[in-house]
């Protein structure tokens, strides 16, 4: 009898959890551990990692170094670059990558810890370079937070990214950050559709929320910005100048725009989803992703991982370029600073750098 394919699930982006790369087998441990209303549980897994930095020597992303209170990520975006690191752990890119979240419960101590260093060269931390450090379970565990106070102590500089709005309520820190050019925040929105938003970024917080976040971290004074990302191809690219404007609108201060990337698993898992939620765009969109990509349907090397190739990447990136221009976004210039640093001391006395 042929084996029929998951069905789609309320409330997440993946249907299934494909084969781990890295193994010969996988076993899905209690996938039917449901809620009442059929829905895999969410479950939060202790992660008794020593250190909380992550240096990267990727030179198209942007940063080196981050912090990631969290791996995996509840909000269960469908096209999430990131999920393939669930794989590392000996769990699946898929629905183990949305429900099965690693937690740094011991971030903050130490963060406090590797700044103290006398190793520690004061330099922008982003946060949060994998998965989104204002995912739903902050909310409750407040690690984040915890973390941005040690920077704020510290006046160490910080750059966040984040799809939930979430981020408004430590507005509080984060202005006494800015208050010394050591914070900024760049709200990420793919679409204005939130019924798209529901399908392809189940637990985000819905475009409007986005929107309001920049309006009020911008009131509050701090830099705030929006990537438009992952732009799809044939499915939200349309969208590109109306994000722009409304996060203008907004108070946004600058903007960027990352083409859709679909590494390892993560290509089978958006097929997959186009299938179950937009079978009548699938060719259409995984043709023009394949013109991006050189006829693949992704491309690993530096550079061209993050800007695509091609007449319709070129034409994206036109569009851009141009209505940056026209609503004047990324015209300030705006240089975060270590130059306040001040190192901890492990016994919550400050000492001046």
């Amino acid at each position: 009898m042929e084996q029929q394919s998951p069905q789609p699930i309320r409330g997440r982006g993946s249907s299934d959890n494909p084969q781990n790369r890295f193994e010969g087998y996988y076993f899905e441990e209690d996938l039917n551990e449901t809620f009442d209303d059929d829905r895999p549980a969410t479950r939060y897994l202790r992660d008794d990692t020593d250190h909380i930095i992550s240096y990267n020597n990727s030179p198209d992303v942007g940063f080196e170094a981050s912090i990631n209170p969290y791996r995996g990520c509840e909000h269960g975006c469908i096209y999430c670059y990131a999920r393939p690191t669930h794989e590392y752990l000996g769990m699946s890119a898929g629905l183990d990558f949305e429900t099965r979240i690693m937690v740094k419960y011991n971030a903050p101590e130490l963060l406090r810890r590797e700044l103290a260093k006398p190793s520690w060269k004061p330099q922008v931390l982003a946060m949060s370079g994998v998965t989104d450090p204002f995912q739903p379970v902050e909310r409750r565990l407040e690690l984040t937070r915890k973390c941005l106070k040690v920077l704020a102590e510290c006046r160490n500089p910080v750059g966040i990214i984040t799809k939930n709005f979430l981020v408004t309520r430590d507005i509080d820190v984060l202005s006494e950050l800015a208050r010394y050019n050591a914070a900024s925040v760049c709200l990420s929105i793919t679409t204005l559709d939130a019924d798209l938003v529901k399908v392809m970024e189940p637990r985000t917080s819905r475009p409007e929320r986005r929107l309001e976040a920049i309006r009020r971290l911008t009131d509050a004074g701090i830099w705030a910005g929006v990537n438009v990302a992952p732009v799809i191809p044939g499915l939200t690219d349309h969208e590109m100048t109306a994000i722009l404007e409304r996060a203008r609108d907004a108070g946004a201060r600058f903007a960027g725009f990352v083409p859709l990337r679909l590494p390892f698993a993560v290509k089978d898992l958006f097929v997959k989803w186009l299938e179950d939620h937009f079978p009548d765009r699938k060719e259409k969109v995984l043709n023009k992703i394949r013109d991006m990509r050189g006829g693949k349907l992704n491309v690993s090397e530096f550079g061209e991982r993050m800007r695509g190739d091609g007449n319709f990447a070129d034409q994206i990136r036109q569009m851009f370029h141009i209505h940056t221009r026209r609503l004047g976004l990324n015209q300030d210039r705006y240089t975060v600073t270590t130059e306040h640093f001040r190192r901890p001391s492990l016994n919550g006395q400050m000492q001046l750098f």
